[in-house]
C-alpha cells in the first residue's frame, strides 16, 4: 500500500487538533471542579475520569502502527509521542487522586491496599512501566539507546495496556461494558501486530517487482 504522507502545515494543524482534543477531559474535569459539579462523590469522579482517559489514549497511541500498517498514512505516527505523553500524564493524576485525594499519603493503608485489592496490585505496576516509556520519549533518548533498544523497551506498552484493562475490569463491579470495549480494542490492536508478524495475506509485505 502506497505512504500518504502531508505537508508541514497539515501536519502541524492535525498536532494542534490532537493536543486540544487530549487536553479537552481535563480542562472538563477542572470546569466542574471549579463549578462545584463534580457529583456527589468528586474524588471518585476525578479518579475515574483520569483513569478512563488514561487508557483511551493508550488505545490510541497504539493504534498509531496499525493505523499506518493499514492505511499507508504516516501522520499517525508523528502523533504517538505526544498522545503517549498525554497517557502518562492522565496515568500520573489518576495515581495522585488515590495517593492525595482518596488514601491523604497514608503509605500503610496504601501499601495494605496494593496488597489486598486485586485491581490496586495490578494497576500499580501497569502504571510504573509507564515512567521508563516517558523517560526515553525524547529523540536525546532515543540516539542514546539506540533504534534496536529503544524499540525494545517501549514494547513494555503492550504488558502496560493489558495491565490497564485487567485493573479497570477489576474495578468495575457492575456494568463491564466500558472495560470490554477496551479489551476488545486493545485484543483487536495486538491481533493485527501478531497478523503482521505472522505475515498473513493483508499484512505481507509485498515484494519487489524483478528487474529485466
Amino acid at each position: 500500500m502506497a505512504k500518504v504522507s502531508l505537508n508541514g502545515k497539515a501536519l502541524t494543524g492535525i498536532k494542534i487538533l490532537a493536543f486540544c482534543l487530549a487536553l479537552l477531559p481535563l480542562g472538563k474535569l477542572g470546569v466542574n471542579a471549579y463549578l462545584d459539579n463534580l457529583g456527589a462523590n468528586p474524588i471518585e469522579k476525578i479518579t475515574h475520569v483520569t483513569g478512563f482517559w488514561t487508557l483511551t489514549l493508550l488505545m490510541v497511541t497504539l493504534a498509531a502502527t496499525p493505523l499506518r500498517r493499514l492505511s499507508g498514512w504516516n501522520w499517525p505516527i508523528r502523533l504517538r509521542r505526544m498522545l503517549g505523553l498525554f497517557a502518562f500524564s492522565y496515568g500520573s493524576l489518576h495515581l495522585l487522586a488515590y495517593l492525595v485525594l482518596d488514601q491523604f499519603f497514608d503509605w500503610d493503608a496504601i501499601v495494605q491496599d496494593i496488597a489486598k485489592r486485586p485491581y490496586i496490585t495490578v494497576g500499580f505496576p501497569a502504571f510504573l512501566l509507564m515512567v521508563p516509556l516517558a523517560v526515553t520519549s525524547t529523540d536525546q533518548m532515543l540516539r542514546r539507546l539506540g533504534g534496536k533498544n529503544w524499540l525494545r523497551l517501549h514494547r513494555l506498552v503492550y504488558p502496560c495496556a493489558i495491565g490497564g484493562v485487567v485493573h479497570y475490569w477489576w474495578l468495575v463491579k457492575k456494568d463491564l461494558s466500558n472495560p470490554l470495549a477496551f479489551a476488545s480494542v486493545l485484543a483487536i490492536l495486538l491481533g493485527i501486530r501478531v497478523a503482521y508478524r505472522l505475515g498473513g495475506p493483508l499484512f505481507r509485505r509485498p515484494k519487489p517487482a524483478r528487474s529485466t
